[in-house]
């Protein structure tokens, strides 16, 4: 596990191209997209081929909004997406007469970090929201000690980004003294390095930081506060499957026009058990089974 997760911080801050190219392949799958879903898109690809000689597969990432544009633009052949297609990218594929396809392949908690200086174990959506805006500027405002909040947040390409904008901050402005980094191991490495700062991305990439403590949330001051960890330090699947914890989202992959026989049976594999179990394997909330639909 401590080799996986090195790994997720060696890659999950880049957005260079991740290739596979057997010699001779009959069929070549392009990956575009979300930071998020690069190792699994990865480790995705990387088992795929072991079994299916014929295929070569080629990952980048870039962000969602990357990803989406090129499928748009033929550029790619499936765009990893942490967030769902926009309505202004839906116009533009329905303009461009392209048909989109959605597919669910697994959930991610996001979990909100500080550092383990930083006494404060749990927040409710509304101090999120208040740190984030910029509505709370000081710790001790929400529990915490007499200290200058630091915000770190992903860019704003992210579907990362984007998913908090909406579903936590509820559409209002980042606060202007948010500082922007690239991947989530950035803002990983950020936060570990600052004794009073902030960030979030998914829980992957933050079990098995030390320097990193992972807040509980609750929806409502009144509620239960609520891990998307367990005391092990695995992912709390059923929590996340039932809505309990309250920041947590799918993961997709996008399909432009008629997917080809190799992209079908691509798609398809990921979501079987193979599939999903290095979904698991990663860090990530596999489907539940009566989900698992192409």
């Amino acid at each position: 596990m401590k080799k996986l997760v090195a790994s997720l911080i060696m890659f999950a801050g880049l957005s260079g191209v991740v290739c596979y190219n057997p010699v001779q392949a009959a069929e070549n799958i392009t990956v575009k997209g979300s930071d998020t879903m690069v190792i699994l898109g990865q480790r995705h690809a990387e088992e795929y081929m072991k079994k299916n000689k014929d295929v070569a597969i080629q990952v980048t990432g870039g962000g969602s909004g990357t990803g989406i544009a090129a499928l748009l633009n033929n550029t790619t052949n499936l765009a990893n997406s942490s967030r769902p297609i926009k309505d202004v990218e839906a116009k533009k594929a329905m303009e461009a007469g392209v048909e989109t396809t959605e597919v669910k392949i697994a959930l991610d908690g996001l979990a909100v970090v500080v550092n383990k200086e930083n006494p404060v174990r749990a927040l409710t959506m509304k101090q999120i929201l208040g740190i984030y805006t910029g509505h709370y500027k000081n710790w001790n405002e929400v529990g915490g000690p007499d200290q200058k909040i630091m915000r770190y947040s992903r860019e704003s390409n992210s579907g990362t980004y984007v998913f908090f904008k909406e579903h936590v901050l509820l559409d209002r402005d980042y606060a202007p003294d948010c500082q922007t980094v690239s991947g989530t191991s950035a803002v990983a490495e950020a936060v570990s390095r600052d004794k009073w700062g902030i960030g979030f991305g998914g829980v992957a990439y933050f079990t098995k930081i030390p320097e990193l403590k992972i807040v509980k949330v609750k929806k409502l001051a009144n509620t239960p506060a609520v891990s998307p960890i367990k005391e092990d330090h695995s992912v709390n699947y059923e929590q996340i499957w039932n809505g309990e914890y309250p920041i947590a989202r799918y993961l997709y992959i996008y399909i432009a026009g008629k997917p080809t026989p190799a992209i079908k049976q691509y798609i398809d594999w990921i979501l079987g058990d193979e599939g999903q179990k290095i979904v698991a394997n990663i860090g990530y909330v596999p489907l539940q089974k009566k989900s698992q639909k192409p």
